[in-house]
């Protein structure tokens, strides 16, 4: 089922229950029957099916909850892919990994699109197979495009194809663009001599909303990350700008740095290695996380699902 070479990433594009689960199995029971370790993250109710496709072989896969571990896009590769074949060194891995499904929230869109497009980065010359499952029959045309865009093979009920319109590249640029604006918020200033205060702001305004304990310390600890990031990186201040929506509160930290690695904050980072891990902190943590970045200017969103 998988393309030869030491990466493979295919986007299976299915129209069934049915279909879902004789793929996926599939793909599970091949990578078990050759002792490959195993992954399985998706979504619930697509867990619910794949486990009870696989019977007691079930029992040999590492389940995952996509809807918990995949939250925020920006963590599945830092905390769920590269962690899983982190731990099985020195042979080929298996995983499948669905991070877009039909009623997810758009604004986690983007995010999913850029996560997809990056995996061919993060795994380039890694020993791994990745399947990304994708409902055509739910999920909008122009999604299905941009899984050809992502993955270079695709797989359905018909078999596996290249894709004649693999282009990762693009699908990175095309989701790095001007977020929307607010409506009203609260917005601070700072530099290395006040970032404290812009601290105690986001916590003010998160515990107002009904935030408490870890959680709480979360949201501090991502605006410090982030603001730490502006001053090292970003022309030493930066703006933040805190809001809440219905169900979210937003921090927002823009600066004049530029983010050229695509893959920041997305890669585990040894503890022993030095240097910041200020984005991939804030990616571990916040819900959401939205990036737009370029020449002489960066803004940072994170998302914090409200109690």
């Amino acid at each position: 089922m998988t393309q030869a070479g030491p990466f493979s990433h295919l986007a299976l594009l299915y129209r069934s229950a049915a279909e879902y689960v004789s793929a996926t199995t599939s793909f599970v029971r091949e990578g078990l029957a050759a002792g490959e370790p195993v992954a399985v993250a998706v979504p619930a109710p697509n867990l619910a099916l794949v486990a009870a496709g696989l019977g007691p072989d079930a029992g040999a896969v590492r389940l995952l909850d996509m809807g918990v571990e995949g939250r925020n896009p920006g963590r599945i590769i830092p905390a769920v892919l590269r962690d899983f074949a982190d731990r099985h060194p020195g042979g080929r891995v298996r995983i499948i990994g669905e991070p877009i499904w039909a009623g997810r929230p758009a604004t986690a869109y983007p995010a999913c699109a850029q996560h997809e497009a990056l995996i061919n980065l993060a795994f380039a010359g890694c020993d791994a197979a990745i399947l990304c499952p994708y409902d055509v029959a739910a999920l909008a045309p122009e999604v299905v495009e941009e899984a050809a865009r992502t993955h270079p093979v695709l797989l359905d009920a018909e078999g596996e194809r290249p894709s004649g319109h693999y282009a990762p590249e693009r699908v990175i640029d095309a989701h790095n663009r001007p977020l929307e604006e607010p409506g009203e918020c609260l917005s601070l200033r700072f530099d290395g001599t006040d970032l404290p205060a812009a601290r105690r702001l986001a916590t003010r305004r998160a515990a107002l909303l009904g935030f408490t304990g870890e959680r709480l310390d979360d949201i501090q600890l991502v605006v410090a990350e982030l603001g730490a990031n502006s001053l090292d990186h970003g022309g030493g201040s930066g703006t933040l700008r805190l809001w809440a929506t219905a169900d979210r509160l937003v921090c927002e930290v823009s600066d004049r740095g530029h983010i050229r690695d695509p893959l920041a904050g997305r890669m585990p980072v040894d503890p022993r290695t030095p240097g910041s891990r200020g984005l991939l902190i804030v990616n571990l943590l916040a819900d959401l996380v939205r990036v737009h970045t370029r020449p002489g200017g960066t803004v940072v969103r994170a998302y914090f699902d409200r109690p």
